[in-house]
């Protein structure tokens, strides 16, 4: 029964199935199969040897991991800088698209929009150049400093000015992107919704509090999740391109300690152990934030 279902539904959309084949065919390739490589994790591995022919170890890299003195420095400071992000940056995608959904001329909407959203697509290693140029002892923002009267400092030498730095400089790069999301959730609420509260008395923000912000709380609840499920995932490329051994102590994230025991130091199973146990961990987060939506809000993955 199941077998004919299958096979009449693959012969009525055939042109479906083949537009979605090239999709399948990418993530099997370069998402599945690379998860064969996984098992070294559980192996000293050579290259010389290879995979197979390395000698098992068993979970010797994760018990060397979890003993070692950077375990809880690099937790720390990926859940720190994940925190935060999500803190400070969840919300202001959904803030400024509110803020441009109530702006009355289109071509004021559209500039705001364009100014907003083009630091996206600016590349990470111009925007490391940027943000290393500014924060330099004799930059832009020392100068305004200096001009009230402060003292001159290198930021980016500073631990404590690591992680301000990277929370206001993911903002800037993400906030307009986001908003395309959440203005496109805005747009599809029904408007009459809107002029039935205006005939009531209601005013903006009152609109706003019972019609827009429920309207949009399923796409809020979806990237919410999705947020989550990366929460052990840090911007590993700003991060590599932004820090230094002088600030280790707060930008030092499981990601680029990764890159370090693996493509520095050339340790590479205990490197794919490390990156293993994040990965289960995000995995471990998603699932929860997805049930726990699920059973508060009724909005979910699955």
């Amino acid at each position: 029964m199941l077998k004919t279902k299958l096979g009449n539904d693959l012969l009525r959309n055939k042109w479906l199935y083949i537009m979605i084949l090239p999709v399948i065919i990418y993530y099997i390739m370069f998402h599945y199969v690379p998860m064969y490589g996984a098992i070294i994790a559980f192996k000293q591995y050579i290259p010389a040897k290879g995979i197979l022919g390395s000698d098992w170890v068993g979970f010797k890299h994760f018990e060397d991991f979890f003993s070692s003195i950077y375990f809880f420095r690099v937790i720390k400071n990926t859940i720190s800088l994940s925190f935060f992000n999500l803190l400070f940056g969840f919300p202001a995608p959904i803030l400024l698209a509110l803020l441009l959904n109530e702006l009355k001329s289109p071509l004021f909407r559209r500039i705001t929009q364009t100014i907003t959203y083009m630091p996206h697509f600016i590349t990470l290693v111009v925007v490391a150049g940027i943000i290393r140029y500014f924060t330099l002892s004799d930059g832009l923002i020392n100068d305004v400093i200096a001009l009230f009267g402060g003292t001159r400092t290198s930021f980016l030498q500073q631990p404590e000015s690591f992680r301000p730095i990277y929370i206001i400089s993911e903002i800037w790069q993400q906030i307009g992107w986001g908003t395309i999301i959440y203005l496109a959730a805005i747009s599809g609420i029904d408007q009459q919704q809107y002029e039935a509260a205006k005939i009531d008395g209601a005013n903006k923000l009152q609109q706003i509090r019972h019609i827009t912000l429920p309207g949009i709380l399923p796409t809020v609840m979806i990237m919410l999740i999705l947020s989550l499920g990366n929460i052990m995932n840090v911007g590993f490329e700003k991060i590599i391109l932004l820090y230094s051994a002088s600030i280790y102590e707060t930008a030092d994230v499981i990601s680029t300690f990764v890159y370090r025991k693996g493509i520095l130091e050339f340790n590479y199973g205990y490197s794919a152990a490390v990156g293993l146990f994040n990965s289960v961990i995000n995995f471990g987060i998603l699932l929860l934030a997805n049930y726990f939506s699920k059973r508060t809000s009724k909005n979910s993955l699955w």
